[in-house]
């Protein structure tokens, strides 16, 4: 292609580098040369890319030359060790682990949210975590219309959301079950999965909180630009195989009616309004699973309040794409 990009995906033998590769195909990114970079284990696959299979290749700090957007997804340890030699030779890197999210020089970016941030950048721009950004999409665009005061959230999350490794253990651990067989251990899990579900998503800190609930905190204050944002997570995962759920409840500073937050949400990017509960028709993950958009639904009014500035509403978005691979994409596309 004449006007065509050098791309790496890191990590590209993972659950999110596999979906990074089929997004560039599949929204027909302007790739003219595509590089896979894994850890040694991984170095001589051959994964499809269009109608070629492409070599991994072994990732090492000096291979980035000439390359124009790199792709991380192979851990935060990988990314704060590799993402920087990548930049300094001229790569623009998109990041999606933790490492720099709250770094305050790296952009922290949902385009549907903040896309002027991207251009910001100072070659690395980091991925939000996969539930901020399903929250964020049905979140910010009902805050653009009435400021979003306080956001209290319960997360239902995918096997997806640990990687591979949980995807096939659930598998595994249900196919087992099945079987009669309840001695069952967990590896990639911290408890059993299959007809289970736990409280306990990452590791806990002093506060009680988990750090994935703290990223919510966190994150959605630096993407919205809102310092003052309160926000309460519980996140749960839940014997799902692919793509995350929450129920959200928000306040608003003023009164806001579900008719409102219908048509808000009817025409914001990146959201498709589910919302019939009376044919059975709400978001789902099984759903979700393989879709860009972010499913919303059971808006209702918070009828603990009387003061008409609450709104309850259900989400799920695929954690591998919205969460993860296709926002990853989203954000190269703001720079090309």
């Amino acid at each position: 292609m004449a006007q065509g990009y050098n791309v790496a995906v890191v990590g590209a033998t993972g659950a999110v580098g596999v979906e990074m590769i089929e997004t560039l195909e599949k929204r027909n990114f302007p790739v003219k040369n595509l590089r896979l970079f894994a850890s040694e284990r991984s170095v001589g696959k051959k994964l499809k890319f269009k109608s070629t299979g492409v070599n991994v290749e072994l990732l090492k700090s000096d291979i980035f030359k000439g390359i124009d957007f790199a792709l991380f997804s192979a851990g935060a340890s990988r990314s704060k060790e590799f993402a920087p030699a990548a930049a300094e030779q001229g790569a623009v890197v998109i990041d999606n682990s933790s490492a720099f999210r709250m770094e305050p020089d790296v952009p922290l970016v949902v385009p549907e949210v903040n896309p002027e941030d991207a251009k910001k950048h100072k070659g690395i721009i980091a991925n939000p975590n996969c539930s901020t950004a399903i929250m964020l999409v049905a979140v910010y665009p009902l805050h653009k219309a009435n400021p979003v005061n306080r956001i209290v959230v319960a997360t239902y999350q995918a096997a997806s959301g640990a990687g591979a490794k949980a995807m096939a253990e659930l598998e595994e651990q249900t196919a087992q079950i099945l079987k009669g067989n309840k001695d069952l251990k967990a590896s990639a899990l911290p408890q059993r999965i299959a007809f289970n579900l736990f409280p306990h998503v990452d590791v806990f800190l002093d506060n009680g909180y988990t750090k994935e609930e703290m990223k919510f905190v966190n994150e959605s204050r630096k993407i919205m630009h809102h310092p003052t944002l309160k926000v309460s997570a519980t996140c749960v995962r839940v014997p799902v195989y692919r793509a995350h759920s929450e129920a959200v409840n928000i306040e608003f500073e003023r009164p806001m009616s579900v008719a409102q937050v219908r048509e808000l949400l009817a025409r914001a990017p990146g959201v498709k309004v589910v919302d019939d509960p009376a044919n059975k028709k709400y978001p789902m993950p099984i759903d979700a699973s393989g879709m860009y958009d972010c499913l919303v639904g059971r808006i209702r009014q918070d009828c603990s309040r009387d003061d008409g500035r609450g709104i309850d509403l259900f989400v799920s978005g695929d954690q591998l794409l919205k969460g993860a691979a296709l926002n990853a994409v989203q954000i190269a596309e703001l720079l090309i």
